[in-house]
């Protein structure tokens, strides 16, 4: 059925592209450059990540992307920062201020040296004119759930008045702890809201992978729905694989955006799959066309 709808919709947008062309709407869906003639319709602040096309330099993705009507680029630090204003794109998620994706602040043995980076961190991302930084809970490494809430909670405390001060949020990624990171703590939205309520600041937030997420508890719909007031930020990638969002995958991406826009979302939507195919930039356009809803 998903196959069939994404047919559909694939279909439904190769007629509105060429109908101005005089292009028959018979040839394979795929067959023409999704972007020619079509403008993006403005409903989804698209961004994409950089790390994805890492075989690319910064500013030829950046240049790309323009193109096809992207934003911002996700995932860059302060070096990428000049290269981004440059081509007059946002850095939708910086950073640069974790250590890594394992030692987080789930832990107090890390504390020092988070406050520390986050700390020197916040102020540049305001004074660049961005708004969010990304950050992680880290490893559980025998941690039950409260204890590495508690221990999160005793360290983001020690930044999040930085952050208010300087209007940046901070926003915690969630990531599948089955497949790519293993033991990782902040594996469910539902551990990373109780982290927001305890908080308590509109400067903290949750990063919504679509892809992790639908690996360690699927019902991604239903869990937008209910979990979106801690939601900043999301990002996109095909099930199982990491890799283009299309029909080879099974999510129905326009169904899941539709219902993030219905959220009254107004952040990044930021495409984060790895391609498979020998070329990218159309796999990205193709990616941006599906989620353009």
């Amino acid at each position: 059925m998903a196959e069939e709808l994404s047919r559909r919709t694939a279909l439904k947008n190769m007629v509105a592209g060429t109908a101005a062309l005089g292009v028959s709407a018979a040839l394979p869906s795929f067959a023409m450059e999704p972007y020619k003639s079509t403008a993006l319709k403005g409903n989804v602040n698209h961004s994409v990540c950089a790390w994805c096309f890492g075989d690319m330099e910064l500013d030829a993705l950046c240049v790309e992307a323009k193109k096809i009507g992207i934003k911002a680029i996700d995932l860059v630090g302060p070096a990428g920062w000049p290269t981004l204003k440059k081509h007059g794109l946002d850095s939708s998620m910086c950073n640069g201020a974790e250590i890594n994706l394992v030692d987080g602040w789930n832990d107090p043995k890390f504390h020092a040296t988070l406050i520390k980076n986050y700390t020197e961190m916040i102020p540049k991302v305001a004074a660049a004119g961005y708004k969010q930084l990304i950050c992680f809970s880290g490893n559980r490494r025998g941690k039950d759930d409260e204890t590495g809430l508690n221990n999160c909670v005793a360290g983001l405390k020690q930044v999040i008045g930085i952050a208010e001060k300087h209007n940046v949020v901070l926003v915690m990624e969630l990531l599948n702890s089955k497949v790519d990171h293993t033991d990782y703590q902040c594996d469910t939205t539902k551990w990373g809201a109780e982290l927001a309520k305890r908080l308590g600041s509109e400067n903290f937030k949750l990063l919504y992978d679509i892809y992790h997420m639908q690996i360690d508890e699927g019902n991604v719909i239903s869990n937008i729905k209910k979990y979106h007031p801690y939601i900043s930020h999301y990002h996109t990638a095909g099930v199982p694989g990491r890799n283009e969002i299309d029909d080879t995958q099974e999510l129905f991406y326009p169904a899941i955006i539709k219902a993030i826009l219905a959220t009254g979302f107004k952040g990044y939507l930021a495409q984060e799959f790895i391609p498979k195919y020998k070329d990218k930039i159309k796999s990205l356009r193709d990616a941006v066309n599906i989620c353009d809803v």
